[in-house]
């Protein structure tokens, strides 16, 4: 996987995870407010051949 797409990878990873732990009863929702602004402005372009609904595109997509 490239650097970038790994990168990109990874940052809506964690914009996943942050969206399920908001979503638990017990939360730190100020946790939450003060940590998805940042993590989302971090969020790089996608990188050239990115799928958005799958990750990197195949060899055979390009």
């Amino acid at each position: 996987m490239c650097p970038n797409c790994e990168d990109f990878a990874r940052t809506v990873l964690l914009l996943g995870q942050l969206a399920l732990y908001a979503d638990m009863a017990d939360a730190d929702l100020d946790f939450v407010e003060a940590v998805s602004p940042s993590l989302a402005v971090s969020l790089p372009e996608p990188p050239p051949g990115y799928d958005l609904n799958g990750g990197p595109a195949s060899a055979g997509d390009r």
